[in-house]
C-alpha cells in the first residue's frame, strides 16, 4: 500500500458525504420547524407548482363565496324591505274597504285618503332609501354576482326592480270622494299591488336559494382543494423525526470519518523521523 501527501481521498470522499448529510440534516429540521414538506422550489419543483395552482383556486373560491353571501345579504335586504311594504299594502286595503262604504262621510274619506297617501309615501321612502353596502338596493339594473376558482368563471344574475307608488301602480289612486267609488276602485289596485310585491319576493327567494347553493358547493370545493394542497406542501412527522435521527448519527459518523481520514496524513510525518 502507497501513501502520498497530494490528494487525501478518503477525507474528499468523507466531506462529500458529510456535506449531503448536512444538507438533508438541515432539509428535514426546516421541515419540522416551519411544519411544511416543500420550503423552496429545490425540494419539490413539481409539487411546488401543482400546490401554488391549487392555492390560486382557493383563493378565487374563498372570494367567489364572499361575493356569494354579500348578493344574498343584498337580496335578504330588499326581501325584508317588501316584507314591509306587504304590510303597509295590508294596511292600505283596511283603510281603503273603510272607504268604500256608503256610511263614512266625505270628510272622513278625506282623512283616510290621508292616511293611505301616507303609507304611499312611506312605500316611496322605501324604495329610495334602502341600500346595501352603500348601494341601493331597488334599481331598474341587473346585478350580477361574479364567481370564479381561477380556471373558469360564472355569474348569477338577479333583478330586484325599482320600487315605489308608481311602480306598484297606486301612484293615481286616492280614497277621497263623496262616495266609495274612488276607494273600491284603489281595492282593486292595492290587491294587484300585494301579487306584484308578492311575486318580487317569490323571485328573490329564488335567487338567494341559487347562491346559497353555489356557496355550499365552493365551499366543499375549498375544502377538497385545501386537503389536496396540504398533502402535497405538509411534512410527515413523524418520517421528518425518524430522519432527522438517522441523520443526526450519519452527522455525527461523517465527522469521525473525516476526522480520521485526516489523521490518516499525520502518520506519514513519522516515516520521516
Amino acid at each position: 500500500m502507497s501513501f502520498g501527501i497530494l490528494n487525501n481521498i478518503p477525507a474528499l470522499s468523507a466531506e462529500n458525504a458529510l456535506n449531503a448529510t448536512q444538507l438533508a440534516l438541515n432539509t428535514t429540521l426546516q421541515q419540522l420547524a416551519t411544519g411544511m414538506r416543500i420550503n423552496s422550489g429545490a425540494t419539490d419543483p413539481a409539487g411546488l407548482a401543482i400546490a401554488n395552482g391549487l392555492g390560486a383556486n382557493i383563493a378565487a373560491l374563498s372570494q367567489s363565496i364572499h361575493n356569494a353571501n354579500d348578493g344574498i345579504g343584498s337580496l335578504q335586504v330588499a326581501d325584508g324591505a317588501l316584507s314591509q311594504v306587504s304590510t303597509l299594502l295590508n294596511t292600505a286595503v283596511s283603510i281603503a274597504a273603510e272607504a268604500a262604504t256608503g256610511t263614512v262621510s266625505s270628510a272622513q274619506r278625506d282623512s283616510l285618503n290621508a292616511e293611505y297617501q301616507a303609507i304611499l309615501n312611506e312605500i316611496n321612502r322605501i324604495g329610495t332609501s334602502t341600500s346595501y353596502n352603500g348601494t341601493s338596493v331597488f334599481t331598474a339594473s341587473t346585478t350580477s354576482i361574479f364567481l370564479t376558482d381561477a380556471n373558469s368563471s360564472s355569474t348569477i344574475t338577479s333583478s330586484v326592480g325599482a320600487l315605489s307608488s308608481t311602480t306598484l301602480a297606486l301612484n293615481s289612486t286616492t280614497l277621497a270622494g263623496n262616495d266609495g267609488t274612488a276607494a273600491q276602485t284603489a281595492i282593486t289596485a292595492i290587491d294587484a299591488a300585494i301579487q306584484t310585491v308578492s311575486n318580487n319576493r317569490g323571485t328573490l327567494g329564488a335567487a338567494i336559494n341559487r347562491l346559497r347553493d353555489a356557496s355550499a358547493v365552493m365551499g366543499t370545493q375549498v375544502e377538497n382543494l385545501t386537503a389536496a394542497q396540504n398533502n402535497i406542501m405538509a411534512a410527515d412527522i413523524p418520517t421528518a423525526i425518524s430522519n432527522l435521527s438517522r441523520q443526526s448519527v450519519l452527522n455525527q459518523t461523517g465527522m469521525a470519518a473525516l476526522a480520521q481520514a485526516n489523521s490518516q496524513e499525520a502518520s506519514i510525518l513519522k516515516l520521516l523521523q
